[in-house]
């Protein structure tokens, strides 16, 4: 089963992840301070924040640093990432070990934020669906910023997307290691759809002042709000 493969890879390179991300994403550190740079609220407010597919925490632990009351709940499929993250957080976190397909919010937050995570589900439909799932989960006025992998409006787009995210990381790993792993295994765990998608789901779920914050290629930041 896909999911179970998803979290195989991710338990076994938990250690390593923070090094093999840098390697991988392109603009991954800009993509962070994007994110936190447009999330609304005073640094000395208190609020309620939720990370969908947290990984090591690099997420959290990036909003933490900026505001300090924040109240925080990580959700990961991995077990390892959810140790490190809560390690990386001082142990201040809640965690939540889950698979988005099967997973229900037990509350509501102000902030909803994700990292290359949701491009996991399988189809728009599923998509579209956590979408509403996470737009019901905040509170009014809320937040959703979302960092991940897209596709590009068409082939032609897609493959300089292809082009440009193996020369990026050609500087980092070997191109033996790109085709014969990371190329297969895109193919294998990865569901990514058009960005313009995400953001007519996002509208269709109920989100407004939805907009895109950053964009490289075939990585992008955007937000909707509540």
């Amino acid at each position: 089963m896909r999911t179970e493969k998803i979290k195989k890879h991710f338990e076994e390179e938990a250690n390593e992840f923070d090094i093999i991300i840098q390697k991988l994403i392109p603009n991954y550190n800009q993509m962070i301070d994007a994110l936190v740079s447009v999330i609304p609220f005073s640094d000395e407010k208190t609020f309620s924040m939720i990370d969908l597919g947290c990984g090591t925490g690099t997420i959290s632990q990036s909003v933490k640093s900026r505001f300090s009351n924040v109240k925080i709940t990580c959700v990961d499929i991995a077990e390892k990432m959810l140790e490190i993250a809560k390690d990386k957080l001082d142990g201040n976190i809640i965690c939540i070990q889950a698979d988005f397909n099967k997973f229900d919010f037990p509350e509501k937050y102000d902030l909803i934020l994700s990292s290359l995570a949701l491009h996991h589900l399988e189809n728009d439909s599923d998509k579209f669906a956590f979408y509403e799932k996470i737009y019901s989960a905040l509170n009014q006025n809320g937040i959703f910023i979302n960092i991940d992998v897209v596709l590009g409006s068409d082939d032609a787009l897609q493959d300089v997307y292809m082009k440009k995210w193996k020369e990026f990381m050609s500087k980092n790993v070997s191109d033996e290691e790109i085709n014969s792993k990371w190329i297969p295994t895109y193919y294998a765990e990865d569901r990514p759809t058009q960005l313009t998608a995400h953001l007519d789901m996002l509208k269709n779920s109920g989100f407004s002042s939805i907009d895109v914050i950053y964009k490289y290629f075939n990585y992008a930041v955007y937000i909707g709000k509540k």
